[in-house]
């Protein structure tokens, strides 16, 4: 099961860049077992916000990547649809273009402005910590359709909470992400959707009450991520610089106690390539096994609950925070979306194209979705949409799905057309392929496990 955002992971490459620091006696002489369990645990804590931090790097810091969205405090929206064409991100939806921005609140907050939306419009804006906990939401279902400002301000801002704002939303890190979507009714649309990004506003919060700009923060000189080695020993470093803006908080204290024991601190250095022979093993033993036990835990993954959240909703469950991170990271807290899917039919074999199935939905038993719910279908190993004779990607409740004679809904999943075409998802021709369900604003039957996704049943092979 594969989500938005989801990116193939280097998960097998551990090599070594140079420098010159020193170790304490303490590390260079500790048990090899320990600095193995130690170094598991750590690469599994640390690896969600590595793969944070990979997407802060072509979004922030590099003007010449694709995905750079203007540096930090400013939106980027989209709003294209997807086609088999665009394939610079797996698992795309139509559902929700996004709209990414990055904050900078180390000199001071910045202020969120969102409009009033109509009721038949969805939208979420999602704030991210460096963590990957979504520790606020500012949207229809959580702050309502009104218009508003909210004040977003990082772990060490004092002061009064300004008029006109109707929340102050807190991060644990200096650095927040901002991700919007922007719920899509069909391509005509898209204009509308546009007009609404636009809306979405980002102020300094000098800007936003009138006041002289603050000190500048010091600039940062940030450590260029490199998949190849960056998952290896260089996770310690790249670690150690994500920290410097993660102040501790009292429930990791014990936690980053026992990783200093390998080096792993707020702003530390650490070079690689200076550690003893059997040191070094035994660091990268721990990352070969912290790599095993989330590519297992990955391979049991069936829908997204206990993945997304804030820190309490994830109550110390790092590996669960590791997982989202690798099978699609930023989705959404349950409250605001869930998402589910199958690579099997009934008789437990691969779904495959040139094969007809049945998914249907039995009377009241439709997605529970207070917003709207889709299923896209993407083809296997790259997780892409396919084409089709019509262009149809997706089905979802926007569309006018011909109900049975029992009231429920059948969806025909097959490569040629049936003689009525409301209910078809095209499959491709042939090879593998998978489908995810999503459910936007999810009933309390799903958050309580009391409604699953139907099976997919083959008709014909």
């Amino acid at each position: 099961m594969n989500l938005i955002f989801s990116r193939r992971r280097v998960l097998g490459s551990m090599g070594v860049l140079g420098g010159s620091l020193m170790f304490p006696s303490w590390l260079l002489a500790a048990d090899s077992d320990d600095l193995r369990q130690i170094a598991k645990e750590a690469w599994i804590y640390a690896y969600p916000m590595l793969m944070h931090y990979q997407t802060m790097e072509k979004q922030a810091l590099n003007p010449a990547a694709p995905e750079y969205v203007g540096g930090f405090n400013r939106f980027r929206h989209y709003s294209e649809l997807f086609t088999p064409n665009n394939r610079d991100i797996v698992t795309p939806n139509n559902d929700t273009p996004y709209s990414w921005a990055w904050l900078d609140l180390r000199s001071e907050p910045q202020v969120l402005s969102v409009p009033a939306v109509d009721d038949d419009r969805y939208y979420v804006l999602q704030l991210v910590d460096q963590y990957t906990h979504n520790f606020a939401y500012v949207g229809v279902l959580s702050t309502g359709r009104e218009a508003g400002n909210y004040l977003i301000a990082g772990p060490g801002w004092q002061g009064p909470t300004p008029d006109g704002v109707k929340a102050v939303l807190r991060s644990e890190t200096e650095i927040v992400m901002v991700l919007g979507r922007t719920g899509l009714k069909n391509a005509g649309d898209l204009p509308a959707v546009r007009a609404l990004q636009k809306e979405y506003g980002l102020r300094s919060l000098h800007e936003y009450i009138g006041s002289a700009p603050p000190v500048a923060a010091p600039a940062i000189a940030w450590r260029p991520w490199d998949s190849k080695t960056g998952l290896g020993l260089e996770f310690i470093p790249a670690l150690n610089q994500i920290l410097s803006l993660c102040p501790t908080q009292p429930s990791e204290q014990a936690l980053r106690a026992r990783f200093a024991r390998i080096g792993i601190a707020p702003g530390q250095g650490f070079d690689p390539a200076t550690l003893p022979q059997a040191t070094r093993q035994a660091l990268l033993a721990g990352i070969q096994d912290a790599q095993a036990q989330l590519q297992t835990a990955v391979s049991q993954v069936r829908t997204t609950l206990g993945l997304f959240g804030t820190r309490e909703a994830l109550n110390g469950n790092y590996l669960n925070r590791a997982v989202a991170a690798n099978v699609g990271i930023y989705g959404n807290s349950v409250e605001e979306a869930f998402y589910t899917g199958t690579r099997l039919d009934n008789q437990g074999q691969p779904l495959q194209g040139g094969r007809s199935y049945r998914l249907r939905f039995a009377p009241g038993q439709l997605p529970p979705a207070s917003e709207f719910w889709s299923l896209t279908l993407y083809d296997l190993p790259d997780r892409q949409l396919v084409a089709n004779a019509i262009n149809r990607y997706c089905l979802s409740s926007r569309d006018r799905l011909q109900a049975d004679a029992d009231g429920g809904v059948t969806l025909i999943l097959q490569n040629t057309a049936p003689p009525a075409q409301s209910n078809w998802l095209p499959t491709p021709a042939s090879g593998a392929f998978s489908l995810v369900l999503r459910l936007y604003g999810p009933g309390q039957q799903v958050v309580n496990q009391r409604w699953t996704m139907p099976v997919v049943e083959v008709v014909s092979a």
